[in-house]
């Protein structure tokens, strides 16, 4: 099956020096809003996405920690990676809803995990495909959790 050019350009990518840098730097170049979070993907694969960004001013909230909407930001990111290696080319993909808790203060920079508990199967019908995204800090301790819901159909 062929890949998807997005997760085609990771795999010729990543393994390289720098490459990962090159990586995220064109994915923000792609999607320009993705940059006020300085995204770095780490991971990527079908069903799984890992991205960090650093805390810095430009997400700081008013009590100095990372924003929840920087953070809704990054999730985005690790779902539509995700995503982008997941579907296959046959097939396209929207997102349609999110929903987000806030369970800690973000004080340190952020990681953003999503990924799928199975690979669902993709047919002539179109489904409702929920994406998991935990967030934490650099201590391992969850931050955010979002569902982010993508609708996925086959391409006319």
């Amino acid at each position: 099956m062929a890949q998807n050019p997005t997760y085609a350009m990771w795999n010729r990518l990543a393994g390289k020096p720098v490459g990962k840098q090159l990586f995220s730097a064109a994915m923000c170049l792609r999607v320009p809003y993705f940059r006020t979070v300085l995204p770095s993907v780490r991971d990527l694969r079908p069903g799984r996405c890992e991205v960090t960004s650093p805390k810095w001013w430009g997400v700081y909230n008013h009590i100095k920690t990372f924003h929840a909407i920087a953070a809704c930001n990054l999730a985005e990111i690790a779902m539509g990676m995700l995503a982008e290696a997941t579907v296959p080319t046959t097939h396209r993909w929207l997102p349609k809803g999110m929903t987000v808790a806030y369970v800690a203060k973000a004080e340190t920079s952020l990681r953003a995990v999503a990924e799928l508990p199975e690979l669902p199967e993709f047919g002539d019908e179109g489904f409702e495909l929920p994406v998991p995204v935990t967030i934490t800090d650099t201590n391992g301790k969850p931050v955010v959790t979002a569902t982010i819901t993508i609708w996925v159909t086959k391409k006319k």
